[in-house]
């Protein structure tokens, strides 16, 4: 997994990005708020971050804040970094959109946990993603017909919105997608066709 971190204190910012390595992760490493959010609003920006919350210029409660206004179908997992106790500053990084928080100095075996939270998350999210982008590409070819269908009594044909007389295997192939292979039913062919045979066979005579 590609995850970003945001860490302006060098020697913090070198044991996070060793951590994560350790881990198997491929880790972008961006010394500030500004720096995180130009890599985070990419097209192909991580989907996981770790951003300590006091930075210089854009901290990280406003990176979350940022990354919560663009919408996307997979939305990243945001981890604040903070050392600071106060429950405000907690709740304020959640309310700007943070999905969780590691106090410093951390603890690598809480951060590793946390990030395996967040991995699962996101594996969640991408398969109903998935699934609703399938749900979407079916709905986009269905197409159904209701409502009142005027229909000719004698020939059968179905008259559209535009006042035009069609036949029924046109019309119903028009607004469903149905294809049709015509054949004849037995009680047709007793009726209409078997008469028109014999009646051949009786000018052959």
């Amino acid at each position: 997994m590609r995850i970003l971190i945001a860490e302006d204190e060098p020697v913090s910012r070198r044991v996070l990005e060793s951590s994560l390595r350790k881990w198997g992760h491929e880790v972008i490493v961006t010394g500030d708020g500004a720096e995180a959010w130009e890599a985070l609003r990419r097209e192909d920006a991580p989907l996981l971050a770790v951003l300590d919350v006091m930075m210089p210029g854009l901290g990280g409660t406003e990176v979350c804040r940022r990354v919560r206004d663009v919408p996307r179908a997979v939305s990243p997992y945001l981890i604040l970094l903070t050392a600071e106790s106060g429950k405000e500053n907690v709740v304020a990084g959640l309310e700007a959109g943070a999905n969780d928080y590691v106090a410093k100095p951390f603890d690598p075996a809480e951060l590793r946990a946390r990030v395996n939270i967040g991995l699962q998350m996101l594996g969640l999210q991408k398969s109903l993603a998935d699934r609703v982008r399938e749900l979407e590409e079916a709905l986009s070819q269905v197409k159904q017909l209701q409502g009142l269908l005027p229909i000719c009594s004698y020939c059968k044909s179905i008259r559209d919105d535009k006042n035009y007389w069609q036949q029924v295997d046109r019309y119903i192939g028009k607004h469903s997608g149905v294809q049709f292979s015509h054949s004849i039913c037995p009680d047709c062919y007793e009726r209409v066709v078997q008469p028109q045979i014999d009646e051949m066979r009786r000018k052959l005579v």
